[in-house]
């Protein structure tokens, strides 16, 4: 009986303590305390090599406006990923238009209008931008222009891991996450780390989950390209140092165990 109540206690303690604390996963603890002062600045991305825009010109006089209007084909899509109102997978979106490239020396090429540099300017100001260039063919031109190759990608301890095309090209961190299914327990919140290359310079900054202080910085509205890193934390570390037959060993010992009591029983009787 005194072996049997060691197996007893061994099990509970080991459950135990391999538990994520439940403080360790709580988000912005201090959120009340923190002003949400984050510039509008920050969750605008400049433009930069390689990202493809829809762009679409409208008018009054609608025929006025053809030349500015490239032909496409209505079959050639790009899918993107909605931002899941709850715990649903993220739900594909195809979209489709006049698709434009910015090329490597931060230009796009426009009917009409031909090179218009892109460098600097994000997609609300690059409106404005085109705008006024076509304004001088058109009377009182509305541009619409959307970026639709806005991608994240997501690794490390969360429940999907993977690249996703973000839709109207803006998104936090946040919103990221939950495109991957949130962390798992074994993932490390105060620790997050965030890499970004804005035109080729590489930066990388870590982010803590639980705490307010982060929705101020720059990082906590993504860029394109960014990657987001969440590392695993001790626990989920020793498991996989530990042997995969682990399991089977444990249930073996049991049952040899169960085996000796048994036979000690009976010796006793």
């Amino acid at each position: 009986m005194i072996l049997k109540k060691y197996f007893i206690y061994g099990f509970l303690s080991l459950a135990i303590f391999s538990c994520t604390p439940r403080q360790e996963i709580n988000y912005m603890k201090d959120i009340e305390s923190i002003a949400l002062d984050n510039s509008i600045k920050n969750s605008r991305s400049t433009l930069q090599p390689g990202d493809q825009l829809i762009i679409t010109i409208t008018a009054k006089d609608l025929d006025v406006v053809k030349p500015f209007n490239q032909t496409y084909s209505s079959s050639s899509t790009i899918t993107q990923y909605s931002n899941p109102s709850s715990n649903s997978l993220p739900q594909q979106i195809p979209v489709s238009g006049p698709t434009y490239s910015v090329d490597t020396d931060y230009n796009i090429v426009f009917p009409q209008v031909g090179k218009v540099s892109v460098q600097g300017e994000n997609v609300e100001s690059f409106r404005v931008k085109l705008a006024g260039l076509i304004s001088q063919y058109v009377k009182d031109p509305v541009v619409d222009a959307k970026l639709i190759n806005f991608r994240v990608s997501v690794v490390g301890e969360v429940t999907r891991p993977g690249t996703y095309v973000v839709p109207d090209g803006t998104t936090t961190i946040w919103g990221a996450l939950g495109l991957a299914g949130d962390l798992t327990p074994f993932g490390v919140r105060q620790n997050v780390l965030v890499i970004r290359t804005v035109d080729g310079v590489i930066t990388q900054n870590r982010i803590d989950l639980t705490s307010a202080q982060f929705i101020n910085s720059p990082y906590y509205y993504l860029k394109q390209n960014d990657v987001i890193y969440v590392q695993p934390n001790s626990n989920r570390e020793k498991a996989a140092r530990v042997d995969p037959n682990t399991g089977l060993y444990i249930s073996v010992a049991s049952v040899l165990a169960s085996l000796v009591i048994g036979v000690l029983a009976l010796v006793k009787n």
